[in-house]
C-alpha cells in the first residue's frame, strides 16, 4: 500500500506548496484508527466470516488513503477516476454497515470524510445528508437506540461538512497568498516601468539641451567667446541639475514644477534658435498636474529641438476650474519619416505620457498641426479639493 501514496514531501516543500490546513494526504490516514474496533473483532473472529470482513476492512483502507490524496490534488480530483474509486469505497463502507453494524459503522464518518474532501460543489450537501440519514436508518435496525441511531449519523453529517470548511478555507489562503504576490509582481514592474520612464525623459531632454548649447557655443565662439562661455555655463548648470534630478527619481520623490519645465523651455529653445512662445493662463494647477503637464512640456520640446527643424515653438497652457490643457505647436516639418531601425516622434517618450496621462483621467494626442509642423495636445481635469490641499500645505506653518 505505501507505494500507491505519494512520497511525503520534505517540511520546507511542504509549506511551501501546501500553505494551510491539511498540508497532504497524510494527515486523513491517522483517522482510519476509526476502524480499529473493526480490525480487532475480526482478528477475535467474533464477526462472521472474517477472512471476508478483514478483505472489507483491507479494502476499505486502500480506497480511503487513495481517494484522500486524490482529492487534495485539484486536477486529480476532478477527474472521473476519483468518483468512481469514491463510489467503490461507499460500497465497500454501506456492505459493511449493513453486514456488521456495530463499531463497523464507525466507517461512515470516514467516508463522509473523504466525500468532503473530494466534492466540494452543490453536490456535496445532498451526499453528507443522504449518508447521515442512511446510517442513522441502519444503526437503527442494528441496535434500536435511537441514541446511537443519532450519535453516528452527527457525527457523519459534522466530519464531511467541516473537512470541506477547512479545505475550503485552505485553498482560499492559498489564492490569496498567490494573488498577493502576483499584486507584488505587478507593484515591481511598475515601477520599474515608472523608472526607465523617467529616466528616458530626464535623459532624452537633457543631452539635447546639451548637444544644442554645445553647438551653439561652437557657432559663436569665433565671434564672440564671452557668449560662447555663457553657452558652457549653462551647459555645465544643466548637467548638474540632471544629476540632481537622477538622484531625485531612483529616490522616487522628484516633483515637477510648470513653471520650471516652461523656464526650461525657453532656454533649450531660444539654444536651439527656435523662438519660444509661451502663454498660461487659469486658475492655479494642483502638484500632480503641474507634475504631469511639465513632463509634456519636457518631450514636446525635446522632440521640437530634435525633430522639427522649426524657427517657432507656440506653448500654450489654458487652464479652467474643471480642466486644464497645454498645447504645444511648432512650424516644422512635422514628423519625420524616420528609418526602421531609428526611433521615430511618438514613440516612448509620448507613448508613456499617453499612459500617464490616462491614468490621471486626461489624454494626450500628437499629430500635424492645423496649418504646418507638428503639435502635441495635453488635457487633465482639475479637482479643487486637490488645489486646496496644496494651498494648505504651502501655508502650513513649519512645524519646527
Amino acid at each position: 500500500m505505501p507505494s500507491l501514496l505519494p512520497k511525503l514531501p520534505s517540511r520546507d516543500e511542504g509549506a511551501a506548496a501546501f500553505p494551510g490546513p491539511p498540508a497532504n494526504g497524510y494527515t486523513f490516514l491517522p483517522w482510519l484508527l476509526m476502524g480499529t474496533g473493526a480490525a480487532v473483532e475480526v482478528a477475535k473472529g467474533k464477526v462472521a466470516h472474517p477472512l471476508l470482513g478483514g478483505l472489507g476492512v483491507l479494502a476499505f483502507a486502500v480506497l480511503y488513503a487513495l481517494v484522500a490524496f486524490r482529492a487534495l490534488d485539484k486536477g486529480r480530483r476532478a477527474q472521473r477516476s476519483t468518483l468512481v474509486l469514491l463510489g467503490a469505497l461507499a460500497a465497500v463502507t454501506y456492505a459493511l454497515g449493513l453486514g456488521y453494524g456495530g463499531v463497523w459503522l464507525l466507517f461512515f464518518p470516514l467516508l463522509s470524510l473523504t466525500c468532503g474532501a473530494a466534492l466540494r460543489d452543490k453536490r456535496l450537501g445532498y451526499v453528507i445528508i443522504t449518508l447521515a440519514a442512511s446510517v442513522g436508518v441502519i444503526s437503527g435496525i442494528k441496535t434500536g437506540d435511537p441514541w446511537d441511531n443519532m450519535t453516528i449519523a452527527y457525527g457523519t453529517f459534522l466530519s464531511g461538512m467541516v473537512i470541506a470548511a477547512l479545505l475550503s478555507l485552505s485553498e482560499t489562503v492559498r489564492e490569496l497568498r498567490d494573488t498577493r504576490q502576483e499584486l507584488a509582481r505587478t507593484a515591481v514592474e511598475k515601477e520599474r516601468l515608472r523608472f526607465s520612464r523617467d529616466l528616458h525623459d530626464l535623459l532624452g531632454h537633457t543631452l539635447s539641451v546639451i548637444v544644442v548649447k554645445s553647438e551653439a557655443a561652437r557657432r559663436i565662439a569665433p565671434r564672440d567667446l564671452d557668449a560662447a562661455l555663457g553657452q558652457v555655463a549653462d551647459i555645465e548648470s544643466v548637467g548638474r541639475q540632471a544629476l540632481t534630478e537622477i538622484r531625485e527619481a531612483v529616490t522616487g520623490y522628484r516633483e515637477g514644477s510648470l513653471a520650471t519645465e516652461l523656464d526650461r523651455a525657453r532656454s533649450a529653445l531660444s539654444a536651439a534658435e527656435v523662438e519660444p512662445v509661451v502663454r498660461q493662463s487659469g486658475p492655479p494647477l494642483p502638484a500632480q498636474a503641474e507634475a504631469l503637464l511639465g513632463w509634456v512640456v519636457r518631450e514636446a520640446v525635446t522632440n521640437v529641438v530634435r525633430h522639427s527643424a522649426a524657427s517657432r515653438c507656440e506653448i500654450v497652457v489654458d487652464g479652467t476650474s474643471e480642466r486644464v490643457t497645454l498645447t504645444v505647436t511648432d512650424n516644422g516639418r512635422g514628423a519625420p519619416a524616420a528609418p526602421a531601425h531609428a526611433p521615430r516622434i511618438g514613440g516612448n517618450g509620448l507613448k508613456g505620457l499617453t499612459e500617464r496621462l490616462a491614468a490621471a483621467g486626461g489624454s494626450l494626442t500628437a499629430g500635424p498641426a492645423p496649418r504646418t509642423g507638428f503639435q502635441v495636445s495635453a488635457e487633465l481635469p482639475v479637482d479643487p479639493e486637490d488645489i486646496a490641499l496644496d494651498a494648505e500645505l504651502t501655508n502650513a506653518p513649519d512645524a519646527r
